[in-house]
């Protein structure tokens, strides 16, 4: 091969590379909607967990992330950070906000555990502003 055909193609392995570690990979703090969400079951918060078709208990440090973050279920039992005025926590992943039924493409959908951990104030429950990214 010649020289600048090889040269091409590293070039586009870096890119391609870079490329896919962008799409998998949170690795930077990204701006997000954090909402509250029930994962037991009669809670509210739809039918049993995308990742292992189970409820969760309110009180364990779960989230649902927006269907492009979700990623197909490639971050399913992953943590991620969550980062509130300058307190952060892990939370593993367990479903799916689906954009495609009415969630935002923003959303980290969290557990009430999350919100108390956080030491988010009662009065702001619901939907604050947040930054997430994997653990």
């Amino acid at each position: 091969m010649k020289q600048s055909t090889i040269v091409f193609l590293l070039i586009i392995s870096l890119l391609v590379t870079s490329f896919m570690s962008l799409t998998n990979g949170q690795s930077s703090n990204t701006d997000a909607t954090m909402t509250i969400n029930s994962f037991e079951k009669g809670g509210g918060g739809g039918g049993p967990s995308e990742c292992d078709g189970h409820y969760h208990s309110d009180n364990t440090l779960i989230v649902a992330l927006s269907t492009g973050w979700y990623n197909h279920g490639h971050r399913c039992h992953k943590f991620i950070n969550i980062n509130y005025k300058g307190r952060s926590v892990q939370a593993m992943v367990v479903d799916e906000c689906d954009s495609t039924r009415g969630c935002k493409d923003d959303i980290v959908d969290a557990s009430k555990a999350v919100w108390k951990a956080l030491q988010v104030s009662k009065s702001e429950w619901g939907e604050t502003s947040v930054t997430w990214s994997d653990a």
